[in-house]
């Protein structure tokens, strides 16, 4: 995603700095590394895949957290399982004989594409099948709860949103209070998004637009008490920041390509 040169494109992740490719003809990748752990790529025998190892650091109960975290991805990927625009989930890489995986670890098919903060095109109907698709996920009783990030929406090669990153996504068996409000908050920030790229740079009242919908109740209790103990923990405690990259309001902004028109999600 908007990757450089000998960096593999896609999946919405490039290297950091000084996270080079490992060296030997099977090794991966390293997309990302953390607190937490480590997300890889590999290319392997079924194809290229992702690889979300939570071994934690040496802050104590970093692997833990990673753990939990891992769980709650592949449980998300397992209920979406077919939907698509949703990564596959890999059940069991090592049987395949495609790689070993690491206690805890998720692996999952490579999403190719950009992530919504650095792709140099959009359909005019861009958000409107991501929406469809955030629709499409909630019917599947799991919302992704961390669409506020861009770079965990991406512009696939044909144009059609994807989406990765499923560790703080939960699974709702009843359509209840709490999940109404989890998929608002999923479709608030889609809408939220959509409001910036078509604005681009702009003001809403420049661009004619009518101002985002009120944060739902749970969502409000989150931002004034949860959102500060969360911050309190990983950046007191653990010394780690959730980097939330997003496109400069001067731009370069993407430009408008044909829409995608209709189409169906399962």
């Amino acid at each position: 995603m908007g990757a450089g040169e000998g960096t593999p494109a896609g999946d919405g992740q490039t290297p950091g700095p000084g996270l080079a490719p490992n060296s030997g003809a099977a090794a991966p990748w390293v997309l990302k590394s953390d607190v937490f752990g480590r997300v890889e790529r590999w290319e392997s025998p079924i194809g290229t895949l992702v690889r979300r190892v939570p071994c934690g650091s040496r802050v104590p109960g970093s692997a833990w957290i990673a753990r939990i975290l891992a769980r709650r991805e592949r449980r998300a990927l397992a209920a979406l399982a077919n939907l698509d625009g949703i990564p596959e989930l890999v059940a069991d890489a090592t049987a395949l004989g495609a790689l070993d995986s690491p206690h805890g670890a998720v692996v999952r098919r490579f999403t190719e594409g950009a992530p919504l903060n650095q792709t140099e095109a959009l359909p005019t109907d861009f958000f409107e099948h991501l929406a469809r698709l955030v629709v499409a996920m909630h019917a599947h009783g799991v919302c992704h709860n961390d669409l506020h990030k861009e770079q965990n929406v991406i512009v696939r090669e044909c144009g059609r949103p994807a989406l990765i990153d499923f560790q703080l996504a939960s699974i709702h068996r009843r359509r209840g209070r709490v999940f109404r409000s989890r998929a608002r908050e999923d479709l608030r920030h889609v809408e939220k998004h959509r409001q910036r790229y078509v604005r681009q740079g702009r003001s809403r009242a420049q661009a004619g637009l009518a101002p985002l919908p009120a944060r739902g109740a749970l969502a409000a209790l989150w931002r004034r008490w949860g959102k500060p103990c969360y911050q309190w923990i990983t950046r007191g405690l653990l010394r780690w920041r959730d980097g939330e990259p997003r496109r400069r309001s001067s731009g370069p902004w993407p430009r408008w390509d044909p829409p995608l028109g209709a189409t169906h999600t399962p």
